[in-house]
């Protein structure tokens, strides 16, 4: 059984560096929207490589994240947390001396293969380390801590890329991993899980990743009418029914399809894709339309993203006990109406536009949104399978959550009709990221139905989030299996 207390000096160095690791990633996914338009002119880069730029990191962090967890029970937790800690780092440098987008892009899908390492392992690192007593405490810290993180990032990126350059929105990984990596060496107990043997389903994880690289291929390419476009989408497509096969039949699958028997599991993973769908596609066009249109520094446009993030932190918890209190159904149907709100008033936002007469009130709307929405979410996914499979529920429904973002990143400049020079004309792209947000709004209401439809009450007793606090505006929160301590079940 765990022993560490958390008010020891172990205890408070494990939280430290899982904390720093997980920090990281989260940092990564909020930080780097900012930089886009920068990259874009530094490196003489169009539309569709500032997609690829956000999409290589989370097509291999979404396509190889339950496997991360997987490895880790397997072969030690702490081993392949400071493995995916260097390796996010090494990925990062190569990011910061790209010479060229394809550089750039390349380097970013082996970034996002070391978030999977991580991620998960530093949840994993918690939960397999300290006494039962202190473990709630430490998850809540770990969410909370790691969460500020995020919120940090994209006020942190701006004054990178204003300051000493985009560049340096990823060499920055490198010192906290290398101050990381060592205290982890040194502090963390090593942990692994209890089923050691059995065969681990690379090939379905590699599946699931080529599908996912081959469809957002197929979306960002669209617009050129090439061949080569055609048959990605139809490789894709082909290897995402290739990926539900072999879950289907193979031992030990990564994502055994039977969780999907639940009907409540699936439903909510259903309103899961339509909000955080919106989500990216909403935050990767806003850092965008801030600084292109309305004009402002990088500094000041990820400033004035701050609300969203500021509003879940100090408000998910009180949000998770009103759930409890009322059930799921209806902030799960509020929620994605409010954020739909907060979205369409971002159609006030063009030239000229003030920060608190346009922007401030449509991004505390949809904070509002997402903190009403985001803990029921989760809580209901736990609640929908048996708590013995709470810990590979959490991570489908992250995962899904990341896949959603991606493709929306892919597909919703072409469903705007935005041309792979938009970004650089104000006039073209204001008019552009108006049908975005139009869009973005219908998706949301979408899963607000969808909810109001299908998502019912939990039974008593069932497993309730750990992850009370939560500051990521990209996905929901990931819970552990507290028996294995990983997202894998």
């Amino acid at each position: 059984m765990p022993d560490v207390r958390l008010a020891s000096p172990q205890g408070r160095w494990i939280l430290f560096t899982t904390v720093l690791g997980s920090g990281m990633a989260l940092l990564d996914s909020t930080v780097v929207n900012v930089a886009l338009p920068r990259i874009g002119e530094d490196l003489d880069a169009d539309l569709a490589a500032l997609q690829w730029t956000v999409n290589a990191y989370l097509v291999t962090l979404a396509g190889l994240i339950l496997l991360g967890g997987a490895l880790g029970d397997r072969y030690g937790r702490r081993r392949v947390f400071v493995v995916g800690v260097l390796w996010f780092a090494a990925a990062s440098l190569l990011c910061g001396i790209a010479p060229d987008e394809g550089v750039l892009i390349a380097a970013r899908a082996l970034q996002g293969a070391g978030g999977a390492l991580l991620t998960p392992g530093s949840l994993a690192l918690i939960q397999a380390s300290f006494h039962p007593d202190d473990r709630g405490r430490a998850v809540g810290l770990w969410s909370g801590l790691g969460g500020i993180g995020a919120a940090v990032g994209p006020f942190l990126g701006g004054w990178l890329v204003d300051g000493p350059g985009w560049r340096w929105v990823f060499l920055i990984n490198v010192p906290l991993a290398l101050l990381c990596a060592p205290v982890a060496v040194r502090h963390v107990p090593e942990s692994s899980g209890t089923r050691a043997e059995g065969r681990f389903d690379v090939f379905g994880a590699a599946l699931g990743a080529v599908a996912l690289a081959l469809v957002t291929y197929a979306l960002i390419g669209a617009g050129d009418g090439s061949p080569l476009v055609v048959v990605s989408a139809v490789a894709g497509l082909a290897a995402a029914v290739g990926f539900v096969l072999v879950e289907k039949r193979r031992p030990g699958a990564m994502m055994p399809l039977e969780i999907f028997a639940s009907r409540q599991f699936s439903a909510v993973n259903g309103v899961t894709l339509c909000v955080y769908a919106a989500f990216g596609g909403f935050f990767f066009l806003a850092a965008l339309q801030l600084q292109v249109v309305v004009g402002w520094s990088a500094l000041a446009a990820g400033t004035a993203l701050l609300p969203t993030t500021a509003l879940m932190l100090l408000l998910s918890a009180r949000s998770g006990e009103l759930a409890d209190r009322i059930g799921p159904r209806l902030p799960l149907t509020v929620g994605p109406l409010l954020s739909a709100a907060g979205v369409l008033l971002m159609l006030r936002v063009g030239p000229g536009a003030s920060y608190a007469a346009d922007v401030l009130p449509a991004l505390l709307v949809l904070g509002l949104g997402m903190v009403t929405l985001v803990a029921p979410l989760t809580a209901s996914v736990l609640a929908s399978v048996d708590t013995s499979r709470a810990g590979l529920a959490s991570g489908v429904n992250n995962a899904a959550a990341r896949a959603a973002g991606l493709l929306a990143v892919a597909a919703l400049p072409l469903l705007a009709g935005m041309g792979q020079e938009t970004f650089r004309q104000p006039e073209r792209f204001d008019a552009a990221f108006d049908r975005a947000m139009l869009l973005c709004a219908g998706v949301l209401v979408i899963g607000a139905l969808l909810a109001a439809a299908t998502v019912r009450r939990p039974a008593p007793g069932c497993r309730r989030p750990e992850c009370r606090t939560h500051g990521s505006v990209a996905v929901p929160p990931l819970e552990a299996d507290p028996r294995r301590g990983s997202g894998i079940a």
